[in-house]
């Protein structure tokens, strides 16, 4: 990875304040996190009703919580869910009631192999209550009377998800995927949102070919809700990416789409083969994250998935572990690069028509080759035009030109620049 920069800095920061909020696929968690991140971006929120039919699924009710614990004879909170929301089972129904320690158990998760780690437990469609701790802390616990108090509420609202979108030169999108539903996990996935965010301001700041839109959702059912409110939309939708796992130490992996030959699969994979970073290419799987919403059969759509250690490869995957301490600026801005480098091919892959395709045009009385006097890579850049006016049948795309040839994708679309403004290929 390269050195850090201020930029690893700020994404990190930036993770560092999303960390300690209380989120779910619903409540108030989502929108103080969409608050936030509308520091960095301007986002267009939207609230789905409770109840909403979207697909094969309905808006759940809203959960919101207020406060938490488990309390000992003498008051003493023993779990509190002020000191991290790991420490209550997601939508959690509300409960207040003294039982014994031997009642209570059976509401409570640990991670008996890591002992003083908290794991991160939901129950979204189940009505339960519970919560998770460290082995070391149940333990340690003496029979007795405990206090148990949820101070959770259930009923119906909004589900609440956010776009933010950059205007390109055509219609056609490029959508960037990352979910906002995890309470207190760092790597996963406030380190793919800090991506996402500062992505999208770098692409902001210039005009990209593509339209690009950037989806701050819950995960599973904030991309099936958009899914299910954009169906106009989804035949514009050419290329996307989900982010997630973005800051841990591990290689890059890329999750190719259900398709396994969309162009962004291929986009990915000439990025990551020509750079010197380790790395990993998977394949599709109906499981994970938000790709398999996008790629489900009906929309089969363009998406991959980026992270780099992937979900549930890591042992501080969705326990108190994954704390901001677990992630890097240099992690974060090294997967930033991924994405920036993935998205200037896309944007530059165009098909041309070679203008003069009977014969060698005359490159030379066009002042081509004096264009490359005195270039370390003279030789590479005539054999890059030399390959672009070969393959500029309107049937191929710059970065086929790179693949068969061999040469550098930048290289490529510098000399189809140059023999577009020469007049011997079209877009």
């Amino acid at each position: 990875m390269a050195p850090m920069t201020l930029l690893g800095e700020e994404m990190h920061a930036l993770v560092e304040r999303l960390y300690p909020l209380c989120r779910s696929i619903t409540g108030d968690g989502v929108r103080a996190t969409l608050d936030i991140v509308g520091e960095y971006l301007p986002l267009e929120v939207h609230e789905v009703p409770t109840g909403t039919q979207v697909l094969d699924w309905t808006v759940p009710q809203e959960w919101n919580i207020r406060d938490a614990y488990i309390a000992d004879a003498a008051g003493n909170r023993v779990v509190d869910f002020a000191a991290s929301s790991l420490h209550v089972l997601g939508y959690s129904v509300p409960i207040a009631a003294t039982m014994p320690l031997e009642e209570l158990r059976g509401h409570l998760h640990t991670l008996p192999d890591r002992p003083s780690w908290v794991p991160y437990r939901t129950s979204y469609y189940k009505p339960e209550w519970g919560f998770c701790l460290a082995q070391e802390v149940l333990d340690a616990l003496p029979e007795g009377e405990y206090e148990v108090c949820v101070d959770s509420t259930l009923a119906d609202g909004h589900l609440t998800y956010a776009e933010h979108v950059v205007p390109g030169q055509v219609a056609e999108e490029v959508i960037v995927s990352c979910h906002v539903c995890h309470p207190a996990l760092a790597n996963d996935n406030m380190a793919g949102v800090a991506v996402a965010t500062f992505l999208a301001r770098e692409l902001a700041g210039r005009t990209p070919y593509y339209t690009y839109r950037f989806l701050f959702a819950p995960g599973t059912i904030g991309a099936i809700t958009w899914l299910a409110r954009n169906k106009e939309r989804i035949e514009r939708v050419k290329h996307g990416l989900v982010l997630a796992c973005a800051g841990d130490s591990g290689q890059v992996t890329y999750k190719q789409s259900r398709r396994g030959d969309a162009e962004i699969d291929r986009v990915l994979r000439h990025v990551l083969a020509a750079s010197d970073r380790p790395h990993e290419i998977k394949e599709f799987t109906p499981y994970g994250y938000d790709e398999r919403q996008f790629c489900s059969p009906g929309f089969d759509l363009g998406v991959g998935s980026l992270t780099r250690t992937p979900y549930a490869g890591y042992p501080e995957y969705h326990t108190s572990a994954d704390n901001p301490d677990f992630v890097s600026p240099e992690a974060m801005e090294d997967t930033l690069a991924v994405c920036r480098e993935a998205f200037a091919v896309l944007d530059r892959n165009r098909r041309y028509l070679n203008l003069s395709p009977y014969g060698e045009p005359q490159l030379g009385r066009r002042g081509l080759y004096e264009a490359l006097g005195g270039r370390s890579d003279t030789r590479e850049a005539q054999m890059a035009m030399l390959w672009v006016l070969s393959m500029s049948d309107g049937e191929h795309g710059l970065l086929d030109v790179a693949e068969r040839s061999g040469l550098p994708f930048d290289t490529v679309a510098t000399a189809a620049d140059a023999l577009c403004g020469a007049g011997l290929i079209k877009a």
